[in-house]
């Protein structure tokens, strides 16, 4: 595979917009377009049609294409998946449903916890053990499996899912009862061991159901996409980018498909962590503000952070442990449902509320014109000025602001007493404020200080809000990309191929069996390595994590091992690795308690080139413009006459004085008047606070 001058097209499926961005050997070229709910191959279809025009190329010409989607996420959310059997070991039938002893809400009494995503007549109890040393207790009952085939195969089940206590430390009983399973059905089965072999059975389990949910729906839209871009000329391969931002084959993807659930996000995350690298900002929080959710990301030394589980679907406005856990690698953000297609609303108690119902593409906004007729934030925008009806998305989508003032008043400012412009005003600042208490949130959880960071801010509807959002954080520069509008498909385009194999396998620092730890990690990173090699023949590199903690806690730390054989005498390194590690978390280690390892995972990827180095600018020259137009300005609480700029027509080092909006085909950046904003060597633009740079 070629790795220099290849031509590579990244599509990333959104909830309300599909982006494609293509990069011809240097030159990049955007599209952007609305998803197509009854057939998303056919917006990546038409954007991949409309940039190859552009770019001058034909599309049999394309190297590569890597992709990226909400599909398993929104199948997740809203049960549209296959109906799947959970096969799972006599006694442990109602884990999925029974949860954790954690309770979100600890004082409602009422408290409904998520439907398990398999109801109890789908799951299936079988006798055997395996115990938590990996040693069978009891024989698996084979009879019992059998005559389950023949059941399963006479109802209409889609997939299977089958989960053993106990797996992950030996995986003979499920890889057994697939094989016998498998002579009666013609269904996907999926195993825990495989999709998710890692202690703490609730969440393993429902890894692997949420896993043979999805697998039938994925991989039909997989078949058929690739079908479809063969049938457009497009002969390349077809790569999928996963959660914890790698690129994997298609065939893994559709093996596997619970590891897209969160592979949008994740390439947003890449493209800011390389234009965090080629500024060289080593404390960053990424904003990436979409048309269905908000997502922000905490990156240190050009670095995403990540971690090994996260939940999806929350049916508790946004409460973690209210959603579905998935335990896999994966870039660790916290995601609100505030884009711009978020809608707004007032509930019983006179609140301003703002999504996480969305719009999305259809019907979309009021003011798309497509049927919708209650208010979102882009009405909102609209009417604040922020927005261009006549020039939105390049002009391909013209907005209608007398529908987005009917909906604004109707559904808000006749319950509050507002008029249209007041009640558009409360929408943005409730959604800004959630936005920035969320950061605020998430950095705290993190122990760090969020106005220590740069913003870097990308998505259609990022630039529309950063600056309000930085206002409210402390934050004194943030970064809009070129491109912004679609950053998530660029991030695709910068993407490594990698894979993360992770393994739970308890034992005691002081029983340290080095040669056990180098065959398990042998065998981690020959998984790793054989889903790397798939999609590259260059150079792989590799690095080794072990979760430790000390005995009797509830949760593991990461601590990096080196890349190498381990010996006996490595005891005293690991010792003070974690000591060291524990101390950077808590502030001190502690002495006396025994140190055990929980879970060991080896990530393999290859090297992306890197791009060019820039330098900050924060100084620029004045610059000045013919055209203005009434915005509202939240720090004068009032329109004020803000300047308009073309994007297109600024240069290196010009510096535009807040108030104004620099507009561009994908999304529009609004400079409020405590800003100015500096266009960067690179094109991108520098917000930042007036005084700040002196």
């Amino acid at each position: 595979m070629k790795t220099g001058d290849d031509i590579r097209l990244g599509a990333d499926i959104g909830g309300t917009f599909t982006d494609i961005a293509l990069d011809l050997r240097g030159a990049l070229y955007t599209a952007k377009v609305l998803t197509n709910y009854a057939a998303p191959e056919q917006a990546i279809l038409d954007g991949i049609d409309a940039v190859v025009k552009e770019a001058g190329i034909d599309v049999s010409e394309v190297d590569m294409i890597i992709h990226g989607t909400t599909l398993a996420t929104n199948a997740l959310i809203e049960r549209r998946g296959a109906r799947t059997a959970l096969v799972t070991t006599e006694g442990f039938r109602d884990v999925i449903e029974m949860r954790t002893e954690n309770r979100f809400d600890q004082y409602d009494m009422n408290i409904e916890l998520p439907a398990p995503l398999i109801p109890r007549e789908d799951r299936f109890p079988i006798a055997g053990r395996i115990s938590a040393q990996g040693e069978e207790l009891q024989p698996l009952d084979e009879a019992a499996l059998e005559a389950l085939g023949k059941r399963l195969a006479a109802e209409d089940f889609g997939a299977v899912a089958i989960g053993f206590i106990h797996s992950y430390m030996n995986a003979a009983h499920e890889k057994r009862a697939r094989e016998i399973l498998q002579e009666h059905l013609d269904v996907p089965i999926s195993i825990s061991a495989e999709v998710s072999p890692q202690m703490r059975e609730f969440e393993r389990f429902n890894t692997v159901c949420a896993n043979a949910y999805v697998r039938p729906q994925m991989a039909t839209y997989l078949g058929r996409l690739q079908e479809r871009l063969k049938e457009m000329g497009a002969g390349c391969p077809v790569y999928m980018i996963h959660s914890g931002g790698g690129l994997v084959s298609v065939d893994t993807a559709a093996e596997f498909p619970v590891r897209l659930v969160e592979s949008g996000p994740a390439g947003g995350a890449i493209f800011a962590a390389d234009i965090a690298k080629s500024f060289g900002l080593d404390r960053v929080v990424s904003y990436d503000m979409g048309g269905t959710t908000a997502k922000i990301c905490l990156i240190e030394d050009y670095q995403p952070q990540t971690a090994r589980s996260f939940e999806v679907a929350r049916t508790s406005g946004f409460a973690k442990g209210s959603g579905m856990p998935i335990s896999i690698p994966v870039i660790e953000m916290i995601e609100i449902g505030a884009g711009g297609g978020s809608i707004a609303s007032v509930d019983a108690m006179s609140r301003i509320l703002a999504g996480p119902e969305s719009a999305g593409s259809e019907p979309g906004p009021a003011c798309y014109g497509k049927g919708g007729e209650r208010p979102a934030i882009t009405d909102a925008d609209l009417l604040l000025g922020k927005l261009d009806p006549d020039n939105f998305a390049g002009g391909a989508i013209r907005l209608d602001p007398a529908a987005a003032k009917a909906a604004l008043e109707r559904d808000v400012g006749a319950k509050l007493g507002l008029d249209a412009q007041a009640a558009a005003f409360g929408v943005c600042d409730v959604v800004d404020e959630n936005m920035a208490n969320a950061a605020r949130v998430h950095a705290v959880e993190n122990g760090k200080h969020i106005g220590d960071n740069t913003m870097i801010a990308f998505g259609g509807a990022a630039p529309l809000h950063a600056a309000r959002l930085c206002e409210k954080l402390g934050v004194a520069r943030c970064l809009i990309p070129q491109s912004a509008g679609v950053g998530s498909a660029i991030g695709f385009l910068r993407a490594p191929f990698g894979y993360e194999a992770v393994a739970s396998q308890i034992q005691t620092l002081s029983g340290f069996d080095a040669d056990a730890l180098n065959t398990l990690l042998g065998d981690l990173r020959e998984t790793a390595e054989g889903f790397v090699r798939a999609g590259t023949d260059g150079e792989i590199l590799c690095e080794i994590t072990a979760f430790m903690r000390y005995r009797g806690q509830g949760w593991e730390i990461p601590v990096a091992l080196p890349l190498r054989a381990f010996t006996a005498d490595d005891e005293a390194m690991i010792e003070a690795a974690f000591k060291s590690r524990y101390a950077e978390f808590f502030g001190r280690a502690v002495e006396g308690p025994e140190i055990e390892f929980v879970t060991f995972s080896v990530k393999a990827y290859d090297q992306r080139p890197e791009g060019a180095r820039q330098t900050i600018d924060e100084a620029g020259k004045p610059v000045t413009s013919k055209q203005s137009r009434a915005v509202f300005d939240p720090t004068e609480g009032k329109e004020c006459d803000s300047a308009i700029f073309e994007r297109t027509a600024l240069t290196p080092g010009d510096r535009v004085a807040g108030p104004a909006v620099i507009v561009e085909d994908e999304t529009s950046t609004v400079v409020t008047s405590p800003f100015d904003a500096v266009v960067q060597p690179d094109g991108a633009l520098l917000l930042v606070r007036k005084g700040a740079d002196q």
